[in-house]
């Protein structure tokens, strides 16, 4: 039987609180001890996503801004910026930079994601 995500978690949420083994949990929920172990382990990983500390913009480098390379910025926009925001920029241009050698773009972030080639030929 096929399980939607909703119902492997709220399996997966049953056998760690009861503390079952992966093959007593697998026959009291009519699965495989395989499909228990897997249950148990999506549903930890959800909770520790879930209560993972919220980092600061300051303590770590912004990795969508690195995926997402958009256009350089004025000198007037660099003055103001701190030590931290600087190297994030520095970093932007060289991956802009090394994109535009290889012949593409990269506009959006995640899902969005665009690759514009730059011409029409093969980039390889």
């Amino acid at each position: 039987m096929k399980y939607t995500k909703e119902q492997r978690l709220e399996i997966g949420r049953k056998i760690h609180e009861s503390g079952l083994s992966n093959f007593n949990a697998g026959i009291a929920f009519g699965i495989s001890d395989e499909s228990a172990r897997r249950y148990r382990i999506m549903y930890e990983q959800s909770q520790a996503i879930e209560h993972a500390p919220v980092k600061s913009h300051s303590s770590h480098i912004n990795k969508e801004a690195l995926i997402n390379v958009g256009e350089p910025l004025s000198s007037d926009d660099y003055s103001s910026m701190s030590r931290e925001e600087l190297i994030e920029e520095l970093m932007k241009s060289r991956i802009r930079e090394a994109r535009l050698k290889k012949g593409y773009l990269v506009k959006g972030v995640g899902a969005e994601k665009e690759y514009i080639l730059l011409d029409n030929k093969s980039t390889r």
